[in-house]
């Protein structure tokens, strides 16, 4: 089972590494990444010893019982090993004890291998956003409800 511990600031630089084969206009600069970490936020990550293997962004708002799953990242070489779906898992553990009762999510409407992963996870899709991405592509918007049993407590 994968270990996820949250990002401290000493992991910028890797969390840019691990984005380094995104297109451009989808990787989170160093100041972004500085701004999530000090945000109203949850940021995971696993590693390997020599490099990060994966990260995910969760953000909340004060008050609301929606969680927002911002990104999530697996590296190349990792891909494949379920890794994906503990982390997702995590986020979705994460989010209930936080008192959210639904996930919201936007995934590019091309990305096929991920809105795979969030169906198996229970997401849905709830609306098409045209055009949501800078590069004029449409996303998906999903949602899951997080309701039941974290996995520490089943």
């Amino acid at each position: 089972m994968a270990y996820f511990r949250p990002a401290t600031p000493d992991d910028i630089g890797a969390l840019t590494a691990l984005e380094s084969s995104f297109p451009p206009e989808d990787r989170f600069s160093a100041r972004t990444w500085r701004r999530l970490l000090s945000g109203n936020s949850a940021i995971l990550v696993s590693d390997s010893g020599d490099a990060l293997t994966s990260a995910a962004v969760i953000l909340f708002r004060k008050s609301a019982k929606v969680a927002r799953l911002y990104s999530i990242t697996v590296a190349e070489s990792a891909r494949g090993s379920g890794l994906s779906s503990a982390l997702l898992s995590e986020c979705e553990d994460i989010s209930r004890q936080k008192g959210c009762s639904h996930m919201r999510l936007e995934v590019r409407a091309t990305n096929s291998r991920a809105i795979r992963l969030y169906e198996r996870h229970g997401y849905r899709v709830m609306a098409r956003a045209a055009a949501y991405y800078p590069d004029g592509e449409d996303a998906l918007r999903m949602e899951k409800p997080l309701t039941g049993l974290s996995r520490e407590e089943t």
